[in-house]
């Protein structure tokens, strides 16, 4: 067992590109989305959203690509088609896959007493999918699960983080821990007061891009993060 003085009363992890791999995948279905309306938006701009609710990220996609056809017809339609494929990429797609050392981290988590939840730029369905997908239950593999369409905000406030909490009976934001793979998680932890804010740099942006949102940690893999609360895991 490790020192329960250095460890958080919770750990909220994000999922897509950090504790679900994605290879691109997230990306390519909104490149592809917005290509059924004849817009073309390039990866690095994608790449600037992620994390983002995704009604959101598609609104801010459109209003620097395409403002004349903004409409909030357009961003549903959009979202709709987006979601659709994503729900099958998760539910279908072979290479659908936690990173290595995820499983072991979060059993590892809770075996100390941490309480350990996922929370998303997706709404529930595609969230649902994953789960589903993955083998993932509340109260069994994880305490909690939240999207982003069942907070008042998503990312960057704290909306998330602090309903997770309140579900779990925990007051002090210092208590808990961020883990994502975007500037927006960084930003989520940060305006929820986490006492960890970790960023990871396998997931869509670089260590360069993170540092510069300023985390109270980087890691570069799953046993990193272990390491960040005084455990162990290997892969």
């Amino acid at each position: 067992m490790s020192d329960h003085s250095k460890l958080p009363d919770l750990v909220v992890f994000d999922i897509a590109g950090t504790t679900v791999v994605d290879d691109g995948e997230v990306g390519r279905c909104f490149q592809d989305s917005l290509a059924t309306e004849g817009l073309s938006v390039p990866e690095e701009s994608v790449n600037e959203v992620m994390g983002l609710p995704k009604r959101l990220a598609i609104r801010q996609l459109l209003e620097e690509f395409a403002p004349d056809k903004l409409t909030d017809v357009l961003v549903d339609r959009l979202h709709d088609d987006f979601e659709r494929r994503m729900i099958d990429h998760y539910l279908n797609s072979p290479d659908v896959a936690v990173y290595p050392g995820v499983t072991a981290l979060f059993r590892e988590l809770r075996r100390n007493g941490v309480a350990v939840a996922v929370n998303t730029g997706f709404p529930r369905p595609i969230l649902d999918a994953i789960m589903e997908r993955l083998g993932w239950r509340v109260g069994q593999t994880v305490d909690g699960a939240i999207a982003s369409d069942e907070a008042p905000r998503g990312r960057p406030y704290a909306d998330m983080v602090h309903i997770l909490m309140r579900q779990l009976g925990l007051a002090d934001p210092k208590r808990v821990a961020k883990v994502g793979d975007t500037p927006s998680d960084i930003a989520e932890g940060k305006a929820a007061g986490c006492g960890w804010v970790v960023a990871v740099t396998y997931g869509t942006h670089s260590r360069e891009e993170l540092e510069i949102e300023n985390p109270s940690q980087l890691a570069d893999n799953i046993p990193q993060i272990a390491q960040i609360f005084d455990l162990s895991v290997s892969v």
